[in-house]
């Protein structure tokens, strides 16, 4: 098996990769030390404040490549323009011997409140710009009058760029760290994993009992996370390639990043995933014959082989292969009669069909109305709509930024009350760790102040192990970059806890001037508790909206969302479809990290929060949000194959109609019950407003019946076999040959397979919205039907 070798070569790529990240920082807080320590008097004097040219290297250089830290230039001249450049005039108005803790803590509130709040500036620029403001104004109300206006804030922009030099000088020697490198590897260690995986996946539907099938699908799977790293890591160096194309011309066939392509790869064999899943005979597959399974292995030994060559600077797409074997595994398909066990073995083909034939996306129809005052109406509301997100979008942008300023103004001022000459210990924490999204508030702050505390202690270590060799103790540095990477990737500390960490020990070997390294480390670590501790307090006061209560709140946005998508479920609403599927998948996402969120704050007095219930919804949603893209592919193969043939269409709505009527139903169901707080509060109120005969709306709770559209396993059975013979109906009228004949075969069956998908899925997040109800009113008796009638009776009594 190759699965072992892949796994050893991905495991010592890590190392490597975690490894060179190390000394790269290591060589850049290197050459920051011999500048500082061993360098002209001159530059001495300029760098008057290394502590901050240690940290602008933690900021730049981690993780980096040689575009990034091009970008990280611009990023430090933009921050040094926001940061140093106004605090230059004020300093030469208030006149530095007139700030006292109060002046000097909103000083920094207010500048830093014109940083955070423009949504365009990058978050490293904001982080840098943040460092600059906290030291110019803190040190130069420690030493008062001593200070120059101008020079001062100089001293600190000269800090700063020493930093960056020092970034861009290790990212160059000895040799250059590309981004394009990086990329072309990852790009060679995805498409060997994405091969390995196909390979084992077509072994699987080939296997002839289960124990080899399950074998082969336990193997793959093992192999799905290493790929899902690979193609992210992929993604995410998309802008530091740009970053390279300019100073380096003969990179430029390597100026386009393969994500999005790549992405065309994954999707096909999570499809193949899923069929082998959802695939409950015994092995071997019923469909497969002794000719199908001969296509289906000659056709996969092609296309591993194209997906093993793939590179950076080749085509991401599968090339065709030899179109006699494509024509004759098509051929063998046109003469299937699908039947409901069979339509994971057919999906899986479809999957495979995706890999040579991809749907073109530019052939979506975009449905516009031809009605006049429909189209207005719809301007209207999309107007609406874009003021509304924009609205929002500024108050989040204002809350933020105001957040961030009260922050670093109250840890400024607190910690200078305790030590005037330590107070801007208290807020560079909270500057250089800006976040750029909402976090976890406490467990950000737990893991920030570990990290602290864990870099601290080693500093003082490494202080006492090179006592007699002050010049060189900041090379005890290295084992500690090489331990705080991994520290980095860990699910314990995270980015937070692992840069912290960094920090921490490079402030004390680094640090010249502090005092004994022991005193130095107690005052340190006693101001980052009160930075962080301040940070805590105002995320509390102003941000009071639980993580549990967003997750909430966004667990029934996505049943309304879903509710959308799936009435766009037909041949006329492609575009609607795939972008109501966007939509949902981009809030699901945003439920996930609301639910990671909620699993790391604390309970208090509140009740725990579900997180094994929310990780079920989280699962069926996910998988809902594939079978509706994988349906939008189906839609969209049917129907640049097909050429539309309106009536068999017509009836293939119509059997599909009740699968929606079932589904969106209880979307709308689960909408309403999941925001009900209290079902004792609930029947208080519809027992006061005596609803159980609505005298006002002229109807009994019975007429709410139909909130939910109930469908037995009987009803759907039969549903699908109408299906099949309507499918059969259409297909017969296909006349362009066997081939085309098959495709359409696999993509119908692919639409019944996902329909059928979305069913199973709807009847499990019924059953975790019970418990989640369940759990929420443990005295209650929860039945999701009667829980929907009456909100939606009270809602009806409430708009009349």
């Amino acid at each position: 098996m190759a699965t072992p070798n892949f796994e050893s070569s991905r495991a010592r790529a890590v190392w490597r990769t975690c490894l060179l990240s190390a000394l790269r920082t290591a060589l850049a807080c290197t050459i920051v030390g011999v500048a500082t320590l061993f360098g002209p008097q001159y530059i001495k004097k300029q760098i008057a404040l290394p502590a901050f040219s240690y940290v602008t290297v933690i900021l730049v250089v981690t993780d980096a490549t040689l575009g990034d830290t091009f970008r990280g230039c611009w990023l430090a001249f933009y921050a040094t323009i926001q940061g140093v450049c106004p605090a230059i005039l004020s300093l030469w108005l208030i006149g530095p011997a007139r700030l006292t803790a109060g002046t000097t803590a909103i000083a920094v509130a207010i500048s830093a409140f014109v940083v955070v709040l423009p949504d365009y500036t990058h978050l490293i620029a904001k982080r840098i710009a943040l460092g600059q403001i906290v030291l110019v104004y803190a040190i130069a109300y420690i030493n008062g009058g001593l200070t120059e206006p101008v020079m001062h804030p100089v001293h600190v922009a000269a800090s700063t760029g020493l930093g960056i030099v020092a970034c861009v000088l290790a990212l160059i020697f000895p040799y250059p760290s590309l981004a394009c490198c990086e990329v072309k590897n990852n790009c060679k260690l995805f498409a060997e994993n994405a091969s390995e995986r196909f390979n084992l996946f077509v072994k699987a539907f080939s296997a002839e009992d289960n124990t080899c099938a399950l074998a082969f699908i336990s193997q793959a799977k093992s192999l799905v996370k290493t790929g899902s790293k690979l193609l992210q890591g992929i993604k995410t160096k998309q802008e530091s390639m740009k970053w390279e194309r300019f100073p380096f011309k003969f990179l430029r066939p390597y100026g386009e990043n393969p994500g999005s392509r790549f992405q065309d790869l994954q999707t096909p064999l999570r499809g193949m995933e899923i069929a082998l899943d959802n695939y409950s005979p015994p092995f071997p597959v019923g469909i497969l014959n002794l000719e199908l399974k001969s296509g289906v292995e000659m056709l996969g030994e092609r296309i591993s082989e194209q997906i093993k060559n793939m590179s950076l600077d080749k085509s991401t797409t599968v090339p065709e292969s030899n179109p006699e074997n494509t024509q004759k595994f098509f051929q063998t398909l046109h003469t299937i009669q699908p039947t409901k066990k069979d339509l994971p073995s057919l999906f899986f083909l479809f999957c495979l069909n995706l890999l040579l034939n991809k749907p073109n996306a530019n052939s979506i129809p975009k449905e516009v109305s031809t009605n006049p005052k429909q189209q207005d109406q719809e301007g209207f509301l999309k107007r609406t709509w874009t003021n509304y997100l924009s609205i929002t979008k500024n108050n989040k942008r204002f809350m933020a930024a105001f957040k961030c300023s009260l922050s670093l103004g109250l840890s400024i001022y607190f910690g200078s009350i305790y030590s005037k000459g330590n107070g801007f210990w208290a807020g560079l924490p909270v500057a250089i760790s800006l976040a750029g999204s909402r976090e976890a508030t406490f467990k950000v702050a737990n893991v920030k102040a570990q990290g602290t505390v864990l870099g601290t202690i080693y500093g003082i270590i490494g202080c006492f192990v090179f006592e007699k060799y002050v010049k060189i103790r900041f090379l005890s540095l290295l084992p500690w970059f090489i331990i705080s990477n991994f520290l980095r990737q860990s699910t314990m500390y995270g980015q937070a806890g692992g840069i912290s960490a960094v920090i921490g020990a490079v402030l004390i070997l680094g640090r010249k001037g502090f005092g004994p390294p022991s005193e130095f480390a107690i005052a340190r670590i006693t101001e980052t508790f009160i930075g962080l501790s301040c940070s805590i307090m105002v995320e509390i006061l102003l941000h009071p909206t639980r993580a549990s209560t967003l997750a909430k709140l966004q667990l029934s946005k996505n049943f309304e969302i879903l509710h959308d998508c799936i009435g766009s479920i037909s041949f006329g609403s492609l575009g609607n479809l795939v972008e109501s599927k966007n939509k949902l998948l981009s809030h699901v996402n945003e439920m996930g990290k609301f639910i990671v969120e909620a699993e790391a704050e604390p309970n208090f007095w509140f009740v725990p929060f579900h997180g094994v219930c929310y990780t079920k919804l989280m699962g069926s949603l996910s998988k809902m949000v594939e079978y509706l893209h994988f349906g939008s592919q189906a839609f969209m193969l049917l129907e640049q194959e097909s050429g539309g043939i309106d009536n068999f269409v017509n009836k293939l709505d119509g059997d599909i109609k009740l699968f929606k009527d079932f589904i969106g139903s209880s979307m709308k169901c689960f909408e309403e019950v999941s925001l009900v707080k209290s079902l004792a509060i609930l029947d208080k109120e519809f027992e006061k407003k005596k609803l159980s005969v609505d005298v006002e709306l002229g109807t009994s709770p019975s007429s709410y019946d139909n909130i939910i559209r109930y469908a037995s396993e009987e009803e759907i059975d039969e549903n699908f076999r109408s299906y099949f013979q309507h499918s059969k109906e259409f297909v017969d009228q296909i006349v362009d040959g066997e081939e085309l004949t098959g495709q359409i075969v696999l993509s119908l069956s692919a639409l019944a397979f996902c329909m059928d998908g979305l069913v199973k899925e709807t009847k499990e997040i019924e059953k975790a919205i019970k418990e989640l109800v369940q759990w929420e009113n443990p005295s209650s008796h929860v039945n999701l039907h009667d829980i929907s009638c009456k909100v939606r009776a009270l809602a009806n009594i409430v708009a009349n």
